[in-house]
């Protein structure tokens, strides 16, 4: 039976290897990962599926924001990495991870983002590139792929980047 717990709860070495197994060691170039650079993922919207005392999935959310051309400041949630263990993918691990942590977000009143198939998060999640065209991030990204979903989404030109928290 599938458990899914706080990823704070999981050793973060076994995450990492987790990641790896599904994504490739080099995923750190990636421009999902320059988007929460300095940041900490959020507990509450991030979560692990374990089964039999074993990492067979995770997701992680991050802060993010959105700075517009116009001046607006708007607090976003990166959604994403969802990994699974390569041997257990296509089992519905992953989209009961994704349904766990958007709920969550959903309760806090989150606007979110991701960089994803937009056919599988549009159709199963309510993502779309609707409002998305304008925004600049600190890497390649395909237009289309750019989705964002939740109350307040900031349409217009603007850069995302890190929502870093300074602690006085």
């Amino acid at each position: 039976m599938v458990q899914m717990v706080p990823i704070t709860t999981v050793d973060a070495t076994a995450v990492e290897r987790l990641l790896d197994r599904a994504f490739g060691t080099d995923r750190h170039g990636r421009t999902a990962y320059r988007l929460r650079a300095g940041t900490d993922e959020i507990p509450d919207l991030s979560i692990a599926a374990i089964e039999g005392g074993q990492l067979i999935g995770s997701i992680q959310c991050w802060p993010v924001r959105f700075a517009g051309d116009d001046g607006r400041d708007v607090p976003l949630v990166l959604v994403g990495p969802v990994a699974v263990a390569p041997e257990r993918q296509q089992g519905g691990i992953g989209r009961a991870l994704v349904t766990a942590s958007l709920a969550a977000a959903d309760t806090r009143g989150d606007t979110l983002m991701l960089i994803g198939d937009p056919e599988y998060y549009g159709r199963f999640f309510g993502f779309s590139a609707e409002a998305t065209a304008g925004w600049r991030l600190p890497g390649p990204v395909e237009a289309h792929r750019l989705l964002a979903r939740g109350p307040g989404v900031p349409a217009g030109a603007g850069t995302i980047g890190p929502r870093v928290t300074v602690v006085a």
